[in-house]
Order: structure tokens, then sequence, then C-alpha cells
């Protein structure tokens, strides 16, 4: 079950894959004699100068490399988040492909899941074959009082049906896990996909229905019955999705904090057989749990079950099982998939090579067992002890600009010191790694691993029940090129895959990296201080530390915010959700100012100079903003717009350098300038 964690690029969405890493073109310089590059020549991005930067800083920072960068074929979209994916991908694949051809004792369980992946002949002979005994168990159901065992069979190999079922931190004691129940049984990525109105949207959901109609035929049925069926799943899910929570709601604590006792759902849901389905799971006893949406439990999953035969039912979940393993199975599936969920969702060209979707599919189900190949690869202790550095020096600044607020009473600074103290910083990677030693894993069974290591997984989780909270545990693989913060545990997390170019930078300015790393570190520290993580005291429990008025005035605060973002335009008529990606945005707009503070801490207020062309605050826009460059197709816009708690990457810099008034005074930005908000920009941090 999924945490609620805070990071810098959204978990569930994946992080597109190209062809190796892409250089940065260096700036023009001041003088065009030849010279060798330095590191921060190296390191910044070259500019347009045909824009002016008070007009566009996006596009003045990073035309040059949109217009040098287009869109691979198998992406939706490239950056340079993707690029530095792509880079820590093909070293995991160079570890692999070693691996597979000189395996030992402690290399041959991913190898063998790599081997097996990579496999595709295989795959093609099996056909449906692998999943068979999944759908044999669904078509075995005579009656509705045997659902709870087999839902709970389907939730243990991964398959998303009615609900999930998992563990959290207890939202009231953080120190202790509980169980939690949450909504899901959906098929496509987001509630609003079912009900969002114009022909764009009609068009999908006819898609979507197409889609479930060619796996069903896939599976053996003749078109009609496939299409019947098909009409089936699409009725059930938009029946789920009418009481699903949005996107907006998911992201406030208080509505998805309901600790019930075991019974509540009986009366909840009373179709469904509660007890046997967590007998079923194995899951520790436990009295009370986290009923995290009531409504859909009563409203969604009631309804749906007590409206439908067990013939729907069982369609609803033959469904389930080809949606889950379908990437894994031959190419006929896997080319359905990609037709529906990257073609027609993201505009994606082709399908990603074989080897780039069999590293995630390592990387996703053996994590810390592969990331030590990476960690011994690419990331030196020399680069921890400049983190930790950098997270120091981030710190520090903080608590001056708390201490410098205007709005925030001296009682709610006293606590907002707490929580930044209480911070803990993990860097790189666990300093014990996951054991997988009882993951058995085949050279010819692709399917069967993924079970098994999924089985793993979920019974890890569910054994954290009733037991105190590791706060030890990463919920990123170390080659992420992520970073993220977790409200339950108050620590911010970064992982060794983002601790690169153009994150950072070895022996570049210091302008740079504080405006690239240093401004990843300050998102992250400032999702402890956004409209969800300020709901959560230094122990990471659900706890209201604010007085009533500094509330109100962070909310009045919070709310320019959500207003600034909801008018930008994603694509035609499809705007940012301001609200849904306030959390995002108000940490984009806080973690780059404290860096700016931290930066010029670090200089101990020395003037701006130019060194080259760009002053020293320049440079540290622009570093912030090349690692935001990037191209984009309309469909994934559009996609990102209502999936994603992220702005587009366009509004991540201009919506926050407009706020900020350092970066009118860096570029001379005139009052009236699109990138000087003057007496609108919002400040919150």
């Amino acid at each position: 079950m999924s945490k609620p964690i805070a990071g810098i690029l959204n978990r569930a969405a994946p992080i597109a894959l190209a062809t190796a890493l892409v250089a940065l073109p260096l700036a023009a310089r001041a003088s065009d004699a030849p010279k060798k590059a330095s590191a921060t020549e190296a390191a910044l991005p070259q500019v347009d100068d045909s824009v002016d930067p008070c007009q566009n800083f996006y596009q003045y920072a990073c035309g040059p490399w949109i217009k040098a960068n287009p869109i691979p074929s198998d992406q939706s979209r490239w950056g340079s988040f993707n690029s530095l994916h792509e880079r820590n991908q093909q070293i995991l694949k160079t570890a692999l492909e070693d691996i597979v051809a000189h395996p030992n004792a402690d290399n041959q369980r991913v190898g063998d899941f790599y081997a097996a992946c990579m496999d595709e002949t295989g795959a093609d002979a099996k056909g449906a074959a692998p999943i068979q005994p999944l759908l044999d168990q669904v078509k075995a159901l005579s009656g509705k009082e045997q659902l709870p065992a087999l839902v709970a069979a389907l939730h243990d190999v991964g398959v998303d049906v009615f609900f999930g079922f998992g563990s959290q931190a207890d939202f009231q004691d953080a120190r202790q896990d509980i169980a939690t129940v949450q909504q899901g049984g959906l098929g496509m990525s987001n509630r609003d996909y079912y009900f969002l109105e114009g022909a764009k949207f009609d068009g999908i959901r006819q898609a979507y229905v197409q889609h479930v109609s060619r796996v069903f035929q896939l599976l053996g049925d003749a078109p009609a019955a496939a299409d019947a069926k098909a009409q089936v799943v699409m009725r059930m899910e938009t029946d789920l999705a009418k009481v699903s929570l949005t996107l907006a709601e998911l992201n406030d604590p208080q509505q998805t904090n309901h600790k019930e006792p075991v019974a509540t759902l009986a009366k909840l849901a009373p179709s469904f057989n509660w007890d046997a389905y967590f007998k079923a799971t194995g899951a520790p006893a436990f009295k009370t749990l986290n009923v995290a949406e009531p409504g859909f439990l009563e409203k969604g999953m009631e309804s749906v079950l007590a409206g439908a035969s067990v013939d729907d039912v069982k369609t609803y979940l033959s469904w389930h099982v080809a949606h889950a393993y379908s990437s894994r199975l031959s190419k006929a599936f896997v080319e359905e998939r990609f037709s529906f969920y990257s073609k027609k969702l993201r505009g994606v060209e082709q399908n990603l090579p074989r080897w780039k979707r069999c590293v995630m599919e390592t990387d996703n189900a053996l994590g810390e067992d592969l990331g030590k190949y990476y960690v011994k690869t690419a990331f030196g202790a020399g680069q921890k002890a400049k983190m930790l550095t950098m997270v120091k020096n981030l710190k520090a600044a903080y608590s001056v600009d708390i201490d410098q607020l205007d709005w925030m009473s001296a009682e709610t600074k006293k606590r907002a010191h707490e929580k930044l103290d209480a911070i803990v910083d993990k860097i790189g990677y666990p300093d014990k790694w996951r054991d997988y030693s009882s993951v058995v894993t085949k050279k010819d069974d692709l399917v069967g691993n993924v079970e098994r290591a999924t089985v793993f997984e979920t019974k890890r989780q569910l054994a954290k029940i009733g037991k105190p909270h590791d706060r030890s545990e990463w919920l990123m693989s170390p080659p992420t090129v992520n970073a993220y913060y977790d409200p339950t545990e108050n620590d911010i997390n970064f992982p060794a895959g983002i601790l690169q170019p153009p994150f950072y930078f070895a022996g570049a300015d210091d302008a740079i990296n504080y405006g690239a790393i240093g401004a990843v570190i300050g998102h992250e520290m400032t999702h402890g201080f956004d409209d969800q993580g300020r709901q959560y005291d230094k122990d990471g429990n659900l706890k209201d530390w604010w007085t009533a008025d500094d509330a109100k005035k962070f909310e009045a605060r919070a709310q320019c915010v959500v207003d600034e973002y909801d008018g930008f335009v994603a694509i035609d008529d499809v705007h940012l959700n301001g609200k849904a990606t306030l959390g995002e945005n108000l940490a984009d707009n806080g973690g780059h100012a404290i860096a700016l503070k931290a930066l010029m801490a670090t200089l101990k207020g020395k003037a701006a100079k130019k060194d080259g062309r760009f002053t020293t605050e320049q440079k540290f826009f622009l570093g912030y903003a090349q690692v935001w460059c990037s191209n984009q197709r309309d469909d994934a816009k559009r996609d990102q717009a209502i999936t994603d708690v992220h702005s587009l990457s366009e509004y991540r810099v201009n919506g926050v350098v407009s706020n900020n008034p350092e970066f009118a005074k860096a570029f001379n930005c005139k009052a009236d300038a699109p990138m000087n908000r003057g007496a609108k920009a919002c400040k919150v941090w």
C-alpha cells in the first residue's frame, strides 16, 4: 500500500527513457577565444538570446536545448530527468548483462529475473498460458461467498480489484504501523477519465472499451462476447469511479484519515466477508484499521457487488488479471497494452526496446538487489558527503527564513523550528539492504518471477501491521531519478540516481549546483511545510501544531498559489489543477527560494559578480531552469494535467521565478514584465 510521500516527480508515472545522457551545450561566452570549457561552463545551458528572460525565462533558458533534443519515438516526453534516467538504465543494463554472463551465488536471482524477461521468444510461445492458472481461479468462482478468498489471492500477486489492502504508519502514532483499506479497482489511471466531458474524452473512453474487448479476444473470446464483456467492465469501473476521491482530495490527509474498528467494514460493505478476506491474506490479527475512503466502500464497492451477477464479477476480475500481466505476455498482449496506455493516452509512437522494459521490471521487482550494482558503479562516499553539506546549509537557510516570516507568530515558529530540526536526511542508499533470499527466480518464467516477487512484497508489507514503524526503510530504489519527503517519518530521501548531472556537477560553480540539486533539497524540505506536510508534527503524527490565526494566514497565501496555477493551460482547454498540484507548487517555490538563500549564505553575502557572461544569481536561476528543460507530447501534457500532482515543466520554471523578486533583480525585469508578478507574487516560504 502506498505511503503519503511527496516527491520531485510523480512516482506513479513512469519516467520515460531514451538513448543516452544528453550533454548540455555550452552557454555563449563573452570571449570568442577558443579555450577548454570549465566545469562551470559545461554545466550552464545555452540560452536563447532572441528571447527576453523577463518575458519567458523557460524559453530563454531551455529554448536551444528543446530545439536540439526532440522527443524520441518511444517517449512521451524528453527532458533532463529522462536523459539521466537513461544513463542510469545503461549502467544497470551493463551490470545485468555481465551478471547473466557470469552468474554466481550472490547475483543469480537478479540475473535469472532479467534473463527471463529478455526471453521474448519464450514469451511469444507461451501466449496467455502464464496467467491461465489465475484465470482458472476466477473461472471457478461459483458464488459471491467465495469472493473474499479469491480477491485475497489476486491482491497477493498484484491484481488491483475493488480495493487495496496493506499497511501504513498510524496517522495518530507514526511510530506504529496499522492496516489500511483504500479505494482501487480502476483500469484507467484516474477517475476523471471516466467523467470528463468533450469529444477528446469521449474518444478515450471508447478506445478503452475497445482495448478491453481486444484483450478478451486475445484470451480466446469471440468479438461479440468480448464486446459484451468490455461493456460490463466499463460499467462496473465507472460505478467505482463515481465515488472515488479526486486527485486533490487524495492529497488531503484529513480526507483519508478514518481509524475505525474492523467491524465498521461490515457496516459499510456487508456484501463482502471481510473476516474471510483478512484470514485469506495471512495478515496479522488487528482490531482497528484506517478506512481511507469510507464512502468508496459504502457507495461504490457495496453497490457494485450487490448489483453485479457472478458472471459480471468474473468478467471484471478476468480483465484485471490480464491487465496486470499483459506487459509480460506475448507480443500481441504487449502491443495491445501499448496502443492504449502509451499511444492513445500519451501520444508515444513506439514501445520501448525490450531491454529497457526489462531493466525497469528488474528494478521494480528486486530494486535493492539491483541497486547494489548501481551504487558500486556510480555513487561514491564523496558525493554523499557533499550532499550532506548542502542539506546542512539548506536547513540553516530554512531556519533563517522561518525567523523572518512576517505572517507567522512566535508560537508557531517555535514548532516549525522543532520540526525542521527533526528532519532526518537519507542520502544515496539504505544502510541495510533488503533481503530477497526467499524470492525464487527462474530463467524461463517471467510471469512466475513477477508473481513471486510481488507476493514477497505483499507479505512484507502485511507483516508490518501491528509492529513498530521502520524508519530506515526506503521507498525508492538507489538508481531512481527522483527524491521524496515522507510526512509520517519527517525525512527527506535522495536516491543515488538523482545525485548526478544536471542536478549535481562536480567542480562546477556553487551557484549552478545550488540552483539544481539545492532546489531539489529545498523542495523536499518544503514538503514538510506544504498544505499536506504542515498537518504533521515533528514526529510524523497527524497533529495540528499551528495557531488558528497562523493557519488562516497560511491558507490565504496558499490560495494565491492555487489561483496562479489554475490559470496555466496544459493543452487546449485543459488547465492545470491548482488545488491538486498545490503541494508540489509550494515545494517548488519554497525550495527554490531557500536554495538561493543558502547559496548567498555560503558566499557570505558577497555582491553579485560576473564570471564570464552571467552573475552569480543568474547562474543560480539558469541552473534551476535547466533541470526542467523538456519536450512533451500534447497528449502527455493532457494526461499529466489530469493524473499528476506536478505541474508541467514550463510552469515549474516560469511559475516559480515570476514569484521571486530576486529573479527580477537579477535580470533587471521591469515592473510589468510577465516574469515579475510584483505585488501579485505568491509567497509562503
